[in-house]
């Protein structure tokens, strides 16, 4: 399948054979009527509006993004891109719903790596979103940031690994719910560092912040997006990013790589579609993707709330799923979590 690749990515390689003129003839003459009918599918489509199905309610990150994305696809491909709401169940709701859609290239899905998680997390679903749908491209990460009070008394993250090993389950951490990746984000951070803290599920992060702020939380794996005001107000410290690099928005504040090496935890948001979706169709949404998220309004837009364009591949974005799903199954097990 064609796509396009990551900025900064390696080039792949590409094996050369010889081969004769009459083989040559013969494969462009069994090869045509496909190149011909994917052809014609890309050329064709879209001919009336498109469903981009959100796994998380309105006026969230996943939501905000396929709007922005929404209005320049529509915009480029001239058809609109109607935005379906679908939640529940931590995204398994919207999930399940586009698995179970005909593949006739007018239902995509905002695939997180949510969904990678929850295959851990439930396992009686009835449905594998890594087998069931294929995926078109990665379009963006949210970092979370590990955020403390003013007067917390760790400052740099080395202090804030001792300071929670010295003091097993004193530190109260929230997050957005049981199994969420802001959750396991924290549990990862235990796996690695042997520390011990007590996790308090919440139902969003306005509620994490307001007990954090109130001090009945000592910390917090955040997403950047929500934290970002009140880090920039001096409410709240920035102790560490969780992106592998520093986030341009925070470029002070370092990633808890720089100490803790190999640690890597984002939320992670890309498109897939029901998996016999025509791969031609598949192609020329990656392509449009990708043109997108190329454009300086659509990288300003996207960056004005604290994520980070990802430009993926169809085939860079499953891969990143299934390693994403291989890592927090191992945290997942390793913590012992069950959805509530």
């Amino acid at each position: 399948m064609a796509g396009f690749q990551a900025v900064g990515g390696a080039q792949s390689r590409t094996k050369a054979f010889m081969i004769t003129r009459r083989q040559a003839t013969g494969f462009l003459a069994a090869a045509l009527p496909t190149l011909t009918s994917r052809a014609f599918g890309a050329t064709t489509w879209p001919d009336r509006p498109v469903h981009l199905v959100v796994t998380f309610i309105a006026g969230g990150a996943n939501d905000i993004v396929a709007r922005i994305m929404g209005d320049r696809l529509g915009a480029r491909l001239g058809q609109q891109f109607v935005i379906e709401n679908r939640a529940g169940a931590g995204g398994n709701v919207g999930v399940e719903y586009v698995v179970h859609q005909p593949p006739d290239g007018y239902t995509f899905l905002q695939l997180s790596n949510a969904a990678a998680a929850n295959m851990s997390l439930y396992p009686n679903l009835t449905f594998n979103p890594l087998t069931d749908l294929a995926p078109v491209a990665g379009v963006y990460e949210v970092p979370f940031v590990i955020v403390v009070s003013p007067d917390f008394p760790a400052k740099t993250m080395a202090e804030f690994i001792s300071y929670a090993k010295a003091n097993p389950g004193l530190l109260n951490h929230g997050s957005g719910g049981v199994g969420s990746i802001s959750h396991i984000a924290a549990e990862l951070f235990k796996m690695k560092t042997g520390a011990s803290m007590t996790h308090v599920p919440y139902r969003g992060s306005p509620q994490v912040l307001s007990d954090l702020l109130g001090g009945r939380l000592q910390c917090a794996w955040d997403p950047l997006p929500t934290s970002l005001p009140y880090i920039l107000d001096g409410k709240l410290r920035a102790i560490a990013v969780t992106s592998v690099m520093r986030s341009p928005h925070l470029p002070d504040t370092p990633a808890v790589a720089e100490t803790l090496v190999g640690y890597d935890a984002t939320s992670i948001t890309g498109t897939a579609a029901p998996k016999s979706v025509d791969p031609a169709i598949i192609d020329r949404l990656s392509a449009e993707i990708a043109r997108g998220l190329g454009e300086a309004d659509v990288q300003t837009k996207i960056g004005s709330f604290g994520a980070t364009p990802l430009r993926l591949s169809a085939n860079q974005f499953g891969d990143l799923l299934r390693s994403e799903a291989k890592k927090w199954a191992e945290v997942i097990a390793f913590a012992h979590i069950k959805p509530i």
